[in-house]
This record gives C-alpha cells, sequence and structure tokens, in this order.
C-alpha cells in the first residue's frame, strides 16, 4: 500500500464505511480506500448508498486483514478505510463568508473533546448549517473528530478561526445568564457560539456576542452535552424559519 503511505501526513482520514459513503455523496476527492471484504462492502453499499455504489465499486480495494490492521490505528467494524484530499482552507473560508446567508454558522469555542465536536459538525450537517467553526488548538479535521462526525466534514464548511475572523452576522452566544432561546427568532445569518465542554465562553467570544441566550433547563441540573445544546438551538432556529 505504498499509496496508502505517501498520502497518509496530509489526507483526510475516513474510518469506516459510512464516513467513506458519505464523503464521496458530497464530493470529496478521496484517493484510495481500502477494504478486508470487498463483497461485505459492496453490500452494505447495496442496503445503505446505492447512490454511491458504483463510485465505492471503482474505489474500494481489498487487503488482508493485518495490512488493513497496520494502515488503521482503531480499526472500524465495518472493516473500510480510505484517505481524502483536505478542502483547501480558501474554500471553507469563502463558504462560511458567502452573503446572503441561508443558515447559521456554529462555533465551538475552546473545544477540548474531540468525539464531541465531530458530533456536533454530524448534527450541523444534517440541519444543512453553513459550517461549524472551531477556535482553540482543536483540530476539527482530526482523525477522531472526523471519524465522530461519520464523514460528514464534507457536507459543510469546517475551519479553525481566531475569534476576530469568525464570518459576519450577528452572534448568539449560549450562556447560563442569557435570554431565553424560546423567546427569540433566530435568523438565517446567525452565528450559534457555544463555549468549551468544562470552562464556557473564553472572555474573547463572550466580548464578541451580540446577545447572551440560554437553553430551558430544569434547575438543579448542571448542562447538557455539547452537542445536545447544538441540537437544540439548530432546531430552534430552523422551527422558526
Amino acid at each position: 500500500m505504498s499509496s496508502w503511505h505517501r498520502l497518509a501526513d496530509t489526507a483526510v482520514l475516513l474510518d469506516g464505511f459510512h464516513a467513506l459513503k458519505h464523503a464521496v455523496r458530497f464530493g470529496a476527492e478521496v484517493r484510495v480506500a481500502v477494504t478486508t471484504d470487498r463483497a461485505a462492502a459492496l453490500a452494505l453499499a447495496d442496503e445503505l448508498a446505492p447512490d454511491v455504489r458504483g463510485a465505492l465499486d471503482a474505489l474500494l480495494a481489498e487487503v488482508p486483514e493485518s495490512a488493513y490492521r497496520a494502515l488503521v490505528p482503531r480499526p472500524h467494524p465495518t472493516a473500510v478505510a480510505a484517505l481524502a484530499v483536505r478542502p483547501a482552507r480558501e474554500a471553507n473560508l469563502r463558504a462560511l463568508a458567502r452573503t446572503p446567508r441561508t443558515a447559521p454558522v456554529v462555533v465551538l469555542d475552546q473545544p477540548r473533546n474531540l468525539g464531541n465536536a465531530g458530533a456536533v459538525i454530524r448534527l450541523a450537517a444534517g440541519f444543512g448549517a453553513t459550517g461549524v467553526v472551531t477556535t482553540g488548538p482543536l483540530d476539527p479535521w482530526h482523525p477522531t473528530v472526523v471519524r465522530g462526525g461519520a464523514g460528514l466534514h464534507f457536507a459543510t464548511a469546517v475551519e479553525r478561526l481566531a475569534v476576530d475572523e469568525l464570518p459576519a452576522g450577528p452572534v448568539f452566544a449560549l450562556d447560563p445568564e442569557g435570554v431565553d432561546i424560546r423567546e427569540l427568532k433566530l435568523p438565517d445569518d446567525a452565528v450559534l457560539a457555544f463555549g468549551s465542554e468544562r470552562s464556557g465562553l473564553s472572555a474573547g467570544l463572550r466580548g464578541r456576542s451580540d446577545r447572551l441566550v440560554s437553553l430551558p433547563m430544569r434547575a438543579q441540573v448542571s448542562s447538557y452535552n455539547l452537542a445536545t445544546s447544538v441540537a437544540m438551538a439548530l432546531f430552534h432556529w430552523s422551527a422558526g424559519s
């Protein structure tokens, strides 16, 4: 698998059948794809993704299980893996800056948990959000984030930016002290900002906010999971649009 080793340091790892399926469906440039059981992978495509079955048939190469395990740090139960080209930063920035914007941008401010970030990207893609931006050191294209996002990074714009680089639009930052979100209509060009799982909004993001908003929560419940909070906010936006 010389091509795999040549590309591995710069390409996006698509870990599992569903990640590859979504990447192909949303136009990713997949350079190499492997499986330990080609017939089983194509049977999955027949069942779950007939729209990309032909593309997967052309891409997938069967390799011994020992070779597959040597290529992938955490082998996926579907025994499928691939490498794709990461979208250019310039393309993501253009998508985030497009006007008029018809769906919000989700901002994860200083996130720490890779799995949570992946789950948020999967949610954002499902709701048709314009994109997901992270601030801070976490790379939103880390293999664990891509695995958590099931390859749906390719269905929306995903980029890491500084707070002063956020796309234009009113910033609604989620905070327990904010106005109840049910009292507001979130505009399509909203920038929805969520603080880190442990410490909440950073001072920089709080200062950039136009409005602090809160989610309904029973007294004495300390917090929601980050992905749950994003889902609630996006559902509120979609229901009011």
